[in-house]
């Protein structure tokens, strides 16, 4: 049994329980089933849910970013407008 197998899993939760447009929570990305289930998972199910997770993230994170880069260029790619908009 590895080291791991000793220690209990905690909930990857923050508190931020709201749903994004794809389902999964915009605190800890999980899934819907993923938040139901949580109690009913064995550590190993729990990893992976963690894993799953953490990749969710990082592909938001990523299409934020890319967004963000875009506006930038955006802006440095506008003509200047005048303080009333012109």
């Amino acid at each position: 049994m590895e080291q791991l197998e000793f220690f209990d899993v905690a909930s990857p939760c923050i508190g931020v329980c709201q749903v994004n447009n794809r389902g999964y929570c915009k605190g800890c990305f999980r899934s819907r089933d993923e938040r139901f289930d949580w109690l009913k998972f064995s550590s190993s199910q729990k990893r992976e849910v963690i894993r799953l997770c953490q990749d969710r993230k990082r592909r938001v994170l990523a299409v934020i970013r890319k967004r963000q880069l875009e506006l930038a260029l955006e802006e440095q790619t506008s003509p200047p407008q005048d303080s009333l908009g012109f």
